[in-house]
């Protein structure tokens, strides 16, 4: 087995990468994302937003086991309150996707994300994401404010 650096370094290439706008992941399009036509059912294009926002998480530091196990005072989880779609152009079996993904705003408990899936420099799908963190009460919860800092554009 490799060191704790080989574990660092496969976990960051398996969780796409920081970038100054946000993060970027990395996805290939299987047989199982397409439906009988040959390209991407509608519904998975929400499985690798999703990805891109969960890996955009994890590498800013926060985890979603650490907040199911209590870390912050209370069991807290994310949810996803609402969603834009633009679907622009379908993707096609063996397409290599990019998920990008930036927030635009942070406001109280929730969070605004722009997310793009392009193949190449074609963008195939835009999203708006609007996000909260809830407590175990059910209630909205507000963000840490180390986490504003980290979720942030790097750059103006």
């Amino acid at each position: 087995m490799g060191d704790h650096g080989e574990s660092a370094t496969l976990l960051a290439g398996l969780s796409g990468a920081l970038t100054a706008f946000g993060h970027r992941l990395m996805a290939r399009v299987y047989y199982a994302d397409t439906d009988f036509s040959g390209v991407v059912y509608h519904a998975r294009y929400l499985e690798f937003l999703e990805r891109g926002r969960s890996d955009y998480l994890r590498l800013t530091g926060v985890h979603h086991t650490e907040l199911a196990d209590g870390k912050h005072g209370e069991r807290i989880v994310w949810v996803v309150r609402r969603m834009e779609i633009d679907f622009r152009s379908p993707a096609r079996i063996d397409d290599i996707l990019t998920v990008d993904t930036r927030t635009d705003e942070i406001s109280g408990a929730r969070i605004f994300m722009a997310q793009q899936l392009k193949r190449g420099d074609e963008v195939l799908v835009e999203a708006r994401v609007e996000a909260a963190i809830i407590g175990e009460n059910g209630r909205p919860r507000r963000f840490p404010k180390e986490w504003v800092a980290a979720f942030m554009p790097r750059v103006g």
